[in-house]
């Protein structure tokens, strides 16, 4: 099997995603389900100090937020996008939801995903379903 076009990068932390490859074929399957094509997908794990600093700079936001998504694309069905993941929210998301790291960390990257996918959460209705396709899509993970 060829290696899918996702990445994972660490910026001002040391993190290792454990499964990369099995990530990246859930991530690739969820966007083969959602009528989709992958062309490249950047995964940034970073510090809450780092994904703050972006946030002001791109988006002029001066809170803290478990991720930032960066749509890249050229047309509306390939992925393109980098993603960024404040791992020190997902860790503190996690004790908060008495959920595990490693299911909220993916939580996390699939909600990414399905902005990338055109999901948005702007409103409490789509919201709802964006949780629905969360819930669905971390169903099949395999590990």
């Amino acid at each position: 099997m060829k290696k899918l076009p996702i990445n994972f990068f660490q910026e001002e932390i040391k993190y290792e995603l454990k499964n990369k490859n099995i990530v990246r074929k859930w991530l690739n399957d969820t966007i083969i389900a959602e009528n989709h094509e992958l062309e490249t997908l950047n995964f940034i794990f970073c510090s809450d100090d780092y994904l703050l600093t972006i946030n002001l700079e791109y988006l002029n936001h001066d809170t803290l937020t478990d991720i930032i998504t960066f749509d890249n694309s050229n047309n509306i069905s390939t992925i393109t996008g980098d993603i960024y993941i404040s791992l020190d929210r997902v860790k503190e998301n996690s004790k908060t939801f008495k959920t595990k790291f490693t299911d909220e960390l993916h939580r996390v990257i699939i909600h990414g995903t399905l902005h990338l996918l055109g999901y948005d959460d702007k409103s409490a209705k789509a919201k709802m379903k964006m949780t629905k396709a969360e819930d669905k899509y971390l169903t099949k993970r395999i590990f």
